[in-house]
């Protein structure tokens, strides 16, 4: 399929999407929102995609909302396309039952930095930076930004980097947690490639459960994760992976994975 705001390449099992509108800084727009949506709700049951790559052409990971398509005066544009765009996009990522490396090239603004929040791995590039942006034109954090902020930053924090507009560094955002390996430019392509593939070849299935777990502990009570992780590792032991990573294990050799879905016998 020809998409007109992304580039979309699948190498093996990894499936890498570049938000490509370098001249707007890869600013969304409608076509880049439906698009978007498109492809990460299709990778959700795409056996041949193990691992996803978002990542931004030219300078930018992604400076947020096209503020050209913004109307002037009062309606009701940002409650639409945050219920419409945006809310589905970040919901579609963090229940894609699969990796989501955010290959933060550049700089991550507005809902664009929500857009790198919302993967599972980040990798930045010591060039790039994070800015909230969405104070400089007195906005309030969307798109699962606050959501990010405080359980990254904590309350403190979250509310300086909310209010004050100061982006922050890749050195700054890996010693905060946002983000979980800063290379240089020169590195950067190769450093993705390799954690992508990496991924990929990996238990894809209890990839899946681990980032249902994680996203639930965010909210739940001890006792309900206690129940969940029962309930998720009963049906890890029965995917053909467990089998598998028993069998290397007692062989001693490296586990062959294949991210099967279907069933292998219990243990």
């Amino acid at each position: 399929m020809a998409y007109q705001t992304v580039l979309v390449e699948q190498q093996g099992n990894v499936l890498t999407v570049t938000l490509n509108r370098p001249e707007a800084y890869n600013a969304v727009n409608a076509q880049m929102g439906e698009e978007l949506l498109s492809i990460v709700r299709a990778a959700a049951t795409d056996s041949t995609v193990r691992c996803l790559v978002l990542t931004g052409a030219g300078k930018a990971f992604c400076s947020g909302q096209d503020l050209k398509e913004v109307p002037s005066g009062s309606t009701s544009f940002f409650l639409e396309v945050l219920r419409q765009r945006y809310n589905p996009l970040i919901r579609a990522l963090r229940s894609l039952p699969k990796p989501v490396i955010g290959a933060i090239n550049g700089v991550a603004a507005g809902a664009g930095l929500a857009l790198a929040l919302a993967t599972d791995f980040r990798i930045m590039s010591s060039s790039a930076r994070l800015v909230e942006a969405f104070i400089g034109i007195a906005l309030v954090p969307d798109s699962g930004s606050s959501f990010f902020y405080v359980r990254s930053l904590g309350y403190a924090r979250a509310f300086e980097f909310a209010t004050l507009n100061k982006p922050i560094s890749a050195e700054q955002a890996q010693q905060l947690g946002l983000v979980n390996w800063v290379v240089s430019p020169e590195v950067f392509p190769t450093a993705v490639r390799r954690f992508a593939e990496l991924y990929a070849q990996g238990p894809t299935r209890t990839y899946g459960y681990v980032k249902e777990l994680l996203n639930r502990a965010l909210t739940a009570s001890l006792d309900d994760m206690l129940e969940l992780e029962a309930e998720y590792q009963q049906r890890a032991g029965e995917t053909p992976d467990y089998i598998e990573g028993v069998r290397a294990f007692r062989e001693k050799r490296p586990p062959r994975f294949t991210g099967s879905l279907d069933t292998g016998t219990s243990r």
